[in-house]
């Protein structure tokens, strides 16, 4: 049953969260990239939107499982010089075709999913051969003392974050489920430290 912070608070809090300026920043290296037919797993309030470039998208569809959030976007989508379809799924059930798109894009998303392995067989099975994964996520820090605050707080975090873990391995969660990371780098960003190490990168279906 669904708590009032959940269904009237959460939403704000992740669309806040995610609104950042140092997020941004982030979106901006890996969202131009996407080409051709896209997905975009976990769209939340639309802040990706901005970033794509027109002149490589045929078609957009996006999925999030919360349609409060959704309608926190703030994006006229008029303005946008491509097809967009919104669905409301959740990753480990993407209500479309096989061999449907280009690309999937996933930003800020595999820290909520619950079923990874099934997830990441429905990217696999919905990218057409050849397809490309973009991916910009937070996770597991490098270094041992941000590593540990990560695992002590991560139980609380989850529990008041919509259940966003903050340790992670992103690598290693792409790599052992069926994909191979063709480009990828990784850094803390600006915020607070147990939550800011990124990675970014590419893969394609191994």
């Amino acid at each position: 049953m669904t708590n009032p912070y959940q269904k009237y608070i959460l939403h704000k809090v992740v669309h806040w969260a995610c609104d950042q300026k140092s997020s941004k920043k982030q979106r901006i290296k890996i969202i131009p990239q996407a080409k051709g037919k896209i997905l975009e797993i976990g769209i939340g309030s639309g802040l990706n939107l901005p970033f794509y470039n027109a002149k490589k998208v045929k078609c957009l569809t996006a999925i999030d499982p919360s349609e409060e959030i959704w309608k926190l976007n703030q994006y006229n989508l008029k303005d946008l010089n491509f097809d967009f379809k919104f669905i409301q799924a959740f990753a480990e059930e993407i209500p479309l075709p096989d061999d449907s798109f280009d690309t999937v894009v996933i930003t800020y998303t595999l820290c909520t999913i619950n079923n990874i392995k099934k997830a990441m067989n429905e990217f696999k099975r919905v990218l057409k051969p050849g397809g490309k994964l973009l991916f910009c996520e937070h996770g597991i820090a490098p270094d041992k003392s941000i590593k540990n605050i990560q695992n002590t707080i991560n139980p609380i975090w989850k529990s008041v974050g919509g259940g966003c873990n903050l340790n992670r391995d992103i690598p290693a969660l792409i790599r052992e489920n069926g994909f191979k990371i063709i480009d990828i780098k990784k850094m803390y960003i600006p915020g607070w430290k147990f939550a800011s190490y990124n990675y970014w990168g590419v893969a394609e279906v191994e």
